[in-house]
């Protein structure tokens, strides 16, 4: 779990088309982050899948190149940024529960 955490906070994010299908589990794989494995990034992005919708994961795949994107949007005060990060947060969540080892 502590694995899983980590990799989410340093980066990582209803449904995507099939053309975007993967692309958080893509960018994940190509994170240089110890906590990667096959497994882990696809289970993170059945999560994403569940959680956020196309755009959303185009914003979160941002943040595995750029971290400090992350906090900015966390710490903005446009309100669709500030729902964003609630679905950022809900995804993240799930995919704590769902992709423990």
């Amino acid at each position: 779990m502590k694995r899983l955490t980590t990799l989410l906070v340093m980066g990582i994010a209803m449904s995507t088309s099939v053309a975007d299908a993967g692309r958080i589990e893509r960018a994940c794989k190509a994170s240089d982050r110890k906590a990667v494995s096959r497994a882990l990034c696809s289970c993170v992005q059945r999560a994403a899948d569940d959680k956020l919708n196309n755009s959303d994961q185009t914003l979160a795949v941002k943040f595995f190149k750029n971290p400090d994107l992350a906090q900015e949007t966390r710490q903005s005060d446009d309100p669709r940024k500030e729902r964003f990060w609630k679905r950022y947060k809900a995804f993240g969540a799930h995919a704590v529960e769902i992709c423990r080892n």
